[in-house]
């Protein structure tokens, strides 16, 4: 648990300096990293924002026939534009996020493969407006505790912390084959050392190590910590729809933001006008907090509910059961 937290805290931090800090030995860290990795516990992976490059990301949930729900979901999972895929609704519902690099691809997924699908019934799309929480496994409070304040100024911070951030930027950055081949490296791994990387961009450790920087700081990639939460003892997992009075959307989501229960929170268009995601330890947990901590926020009219049944993606990386899994270099 404790170098699972140093991660979140310095996801590209060397064994040593994370030996220093916990008190143990670089052999101990390294051996019991590749252990957690091995068992599909974290990955720590390099994961592109699309916002940074002017594309809006959309929620989208599909309403499908009993019987094809599975096939569908795995279809959407294999793309590398939808980067997180769960069902819920009694294995009837699929709920997916999107953040395709250009308009074609969105206009091609939202306006012509879903809706031609015989077996969706129905499909609603809801653009992401403002997002208060995610976008690296450092901001999900969970662990919080786990580690001393002095054990964690010691690891200190890579990149800039998350912060409330509009979700398109309006000076798009571009992007060079170098840096495509860099994210595409750390896509892989994100722990990928700066000799690896400057050997895929067929570049120096030095223009790479400034680069990387560079694209860390414009928030066009981030150095994600996943963790499948039910290895962790987080059985539940639900999506929160709260329909909150316009004047409250910002502190809800605010408020939101420093639950340690949510990994995930934005204002979206629709009817509902923020989405969550929670982790609890079991369904009782989930009921205490959306009916008290939840509930009770200033400017919340109405929220729904909906139990996860299964995770297939997060972000970017594939689920067996409640284990990541290690990503083909085949991509489709």
């Amino acid at each position: 648990m404790r170098i699972i937290r140093a991660l979140q805290i310095a996801p590209r931090a060397s064994f040593a300096s994370m030996a220093v800090a916990l008190g143990l030995t670089e052999s101990a860290v390294n051996r019991r990293y590749r252990r957690l990795r091995a068992d599909g516990v974290i990955r720590v992976a390099g994961v592109l924002n699309p916002g940074a490059l002017g594309q809006s990301r959309w929620l989208v949930r599909l309403r499908c026939r009993p019987g094809s729900v599975a096939a569908i979901a795995d279809a959407l999972a294999r793309r590398d534009d939808v980067n997180w895929v769960a069902l819920s609704a009694a294995g009837c519902e699929i709920t997916c996020a999107t953040q395709s690099r250009t308009r074609e691809q969105r206009e091609d997924l939202l306006g012509q493969r879903l809706p031609r699908t015989a077996a969706v019934l129905d499909i609603n799309a809801f653009a992401m407006l403002r997002q208060f929480m995610g976008g690296r496994g450092h901001y999900w409070a969970a662990l919080r505790g786990v580690l001393s304040p002095e054990q964690e100024a010691m690891l200190g911070s890579e990149g800039s912390p998350f912060t409330e951030s509009p979700v398109v930027n309006r000076d798009p950055v571009r992007l060079t084959v170098e840096d495509e081949r860099i994210l595409a490296t750390l896509a892989a791994d994100g722990r990928a050392g700066l000799v690896d990387l400057a050997a895929a961009a067929d570049s120096t450790p030095g223009r790479v190590s400034r680069r990387l920087h560079a694209l860390l700081v414009s928030r066009v990639v981030h150095i994600d910590v996943e963790i499948a939460a039910a290895a962790l003892g987080y059985h539940a997992r639900a999506n929160l729809w709260l329909r909150v009075h316009p004047s409250a959307v910002k502190s809800v989501g605010r408020a939101l933001a420093r639950e340690p229960e949510i990994a995930f929170a934005a204002a979206v268009s629709g009817p509902c006008n923020i989405h969550a995601v929670a982790h609890c330890r079991d369904l009782d947990d989930l009921f205490e907090f959306t009916s008290d901590r939840i509930g009770s926020l200033a400017g919340l009219q109405s929220m729904e509910i909906s139990p996860v049944l299964q995770h297939v993606k997060q972000a970017g990386t594939l689920l067996s059961g409640d284990r990541l899994v290690k990503p083909s270099r085949t991509r489709t």
